[in-house]
């Protein structure tokens, strides 16, 4: 069985973390959690690492990802600076990352033009492609989910209507996008529920899972992170 990280999630809009349920972002609201007193940013980030040393936090600009501008510029900066030996894998749509050198950034599908030709992401070595996808199936360039020599060398495959649900990751797919990605590191994103779901996804060869409500909620403590985190 492969060895699987477990990357927590911060969605930011309006400087402040919000909970994320299928991606329907008009009906995010401020966090409620009690790994933190507040919703701000900073605080949130403080709660995951009370539950384990994670080295990697993931970071949605929801903001900068619906072309609203630069909501959350100052909660960037103060993450950055709070946080220094954090890596932040920072989706932003089309803004670049801050100049921080903690920030990696992450490419959206669906902030690409989806009648351009697919681009050739394999250039971009320090980025993450995320390969997003709704209900009605890939968001972003024809065809670019189906060529993986487009690809850079980390992928995430984002069911957006998993998110927040409890309802288990879309292994299908995972499993298809690992069949294509040959070498690559490949993330899951959406529905993780608990162990068993942990288990399931090393054993497809994932290289990790983008996790935010199963910690909010307690339904992923210490044990399955010392294990996978």
């Amino acid at each position: 069985m492969s060895p699987l990280r477990i990357i927590p999630v911060i969605d930011l809009m309006g400087g402040e973390a919000v909970r994320a349920i299928a991606g329907k972002r008009a009906e995010y609201r401020p966090l409620n959690t009690p790994l933190a007193a507040s919703s701000d940013p900073c605080a949130v980030a403080e709660g995951f690492l009370r539950l384990h040393p994670f080295q990697t936090i993931y970071l949605a600009d929801l903001d900068a990802i619906l072309e609203r501008g630069g909501a959350n510029d100052g909660a960037l900066s103060r993450l950055a600076d709070a946080f220094p030996k954090i890596e932040f894998w920072l989706d932003r749509g089309g803004k670049e990352p801050p100049a921080a050198v903690n920030f990696i950034r992450v490419l959206g599908s669906e902030s690409l033009a989806p009648d351009a030709p697919a681009p050739d992401l394999s250039r971009e070595g320090a980025a993450i492609l995320s390969l997003d996808f709704d209900a009605a199936g890939f968001r972003g360039p024809a065809g670019l989910e189906k060529q993986p020599a487009l690809w850079p060398p980390r992928v995430v495959a984002m069911t957006l209507a998993k998110i927040g649900g409890g309802a288990g990751p879309d292994f299908e797919r995972l499993a298809a996008i690992k069949a294509r990605a040959g070498a690559r590191e490949v993330y899951a994103a959406g529905g993780l529920r608990g162990a068993e779901d942990l288990a399931g996804l090393a054993a497809l060869g994932i290289a990790g899972a983008l996790v935010a409500t199963a910690l909010h909620e307690g339904r992923m403590g210490g044990k399955e992170l010392a294990a996978y985190g």
